[in-house]
């Protein structure tokens, strides 16, 4: 019988090496970085943080979808969403003949057009268990891409479900990773989840635990956390006991002050007699996440004047980084090299954290004279778009020079 799940690759990786190196390196940023993340250009410095672009889980997945493409040449492959939320990378994988599956509505994809001979990727933030399920029974060759520390995360949820704990997730409701997770608590019945986007939400969930004045009444509550929370969630039942678990790439800081502010509410409500019984937490940030985040407060304890951050808009990760950058310095989070036109002198740039911020235009971005510029990216941003971004910053400093 054909082997129909995979989930450490296809031992191709020598194969497709070539092809990666030619598609994602940059000589440019490897001569920075080789050169203490750090490089002068006519009275221009660039300073990298130490830790930036794709990290292991998403050089996996990238790597194992064209190791798939590679060991099924003649065969439909088909990917569950995004690999990652890099447009570039997508659209490379377009080009190698990968067709990407989105839903018709949040959450819900159409599998009817799959069939046993066919391949499908499950991407980098993995996928419901609910589709999971589908696609196995399908009987359909799958390539699991999964990250390991969103593996990590599932394992936690999964055992507060078991337990009877209610997971309360910090992250995105309507993100792929954030859905996935969630899934997890329908590995054991009766199993619940709430997802809080931040610490104001966090505090909704926290205000009703202890019946402070002002709370939300038992509908608003409901009201306010349909779709982000299990269907029937009851708060009066459902709030006992509460697992707190978090989408890998929030940030760190953020999860950890959101699941202190939950433990203290359910110990005031419940008394701390009893450790354990009524609230448990785990710091569940991807080791990368994390990296690049300290990478970003190392950076800035002599910070840059000016920072560019390098990734796609819908990319979480990136857009934490970005929001710690602007505690610092001056920040501008660009989609990638084209956002900057070094002719007309301007930056196109999301000035904020929210994914569907518009894009803003701003002109005399890079100051005349000696000026430090320090780039980063997010863990789903390839060398090769770090690199192009970097020669774009060197040439508006050139066609802004005076001739002669």
């Amino acid at each position: 019988m054909e082997q129909t799940y995979f989930r450490r690759g296809f031992g191709l990786g020598k194969d497709i090496e070539p092809v990666l190196e030619a598609e994602y390196h940059s000589a440019l940023l490897e001569r920075i970085r080789s050169s203490g993340y750090q490089a002068e250009f006519d009275g221009l410095t660039i300073r990298l943080a130490e830790a930036f672009g794709f990290c292991y889980g998403v050089d996996r997945a990238v790597d194992y979808a064209y190791q798939a493409r590679h060991k099924f040449p003649d065969r439909s492959i088909f990917l569950v969403g995004e690999i990652i939320h890099n447009p570039h990378v997508n659209q490379r994988l377009r080009e190698h003949g990968i067709t990407f599956l989105y839903p018709a509505e949040p959450g819900r994809f159409d599998f009817s057009g799959i069939t046993p001979d066919d391949v499908v990727i499950l991407p980098a933030f993995g996928v419901t268990l609910q589709d999971f399920g589908r696609l196995k029974q399908l009987g359909c060759i799958m390539v699991d891409t999964t990250c390991g520390s969103v593996l990590n995360v599932w394992k936690r949820v999964e055992s507060y479900a078991r337990d009877g704990f209610t997971a309360l997730i910090h992250g995105k409701y309507f993100h792929e990773e954030t859905r996935a997770t969630a899934s997890q608590v329908h590995t054991h019945p009766g199993g619940r989840h709430i997802v809080v986007r931040d610490m104001a939400e966090a505090r909704l969930v926290c205000d009703y635990i202890e019946r402070v004045p002002g709370a939300l009444s038992r509908d608003a509550f409901r009201e306010h956390f349909r779709g982000k929370s299990s269907e029937g969630f009851d708060p009066d039942t459902d709030l006992v006991r509460v697992g707190v678990a978090n989408q890998t790439t929030m940030l760190a800081t953020d999860s950890l002050a959101i699941a202190a502010e939950v433990g203290r509410s359910l110990q005031r409500r419940y008394g701390a007699e009893t450790p354990g019984e009524h609230f448990r937490s785990f710091d569940t940030i991807c080791s990368a996440t994390q990296e690049r985040q300290d990478a970003i407060l190392k950076l800035m304890q002599d910070p840059p004047d000016i920072m560019v951050v390098i990734g796609g808009y819908n990319s979480s990760n990136t857009n934490h980084l970005a929001h710690l950058c602007r505690e610092y310095a001056t920040t501008y989070h660009i989609a990638d090299a084209t956002c900057i036109d070094p002719d007309a002198g301007t930056i196109r740039h999301k000035p904020q954290l929210a994914a569907d911020a518009p894009e803003v235009l701003t002109t005399a971005w890079l100051p005349a004279g000696p000026v430090s510029v320090g780039v980063t990216a997010g863990a789903s941003t390839p060398n090769n778009k770090i690199g192009e971004t970097i020669e774009q910053i060197l040439a508006t400093r050139t066609a802004a020079a005076p001739a002669g």
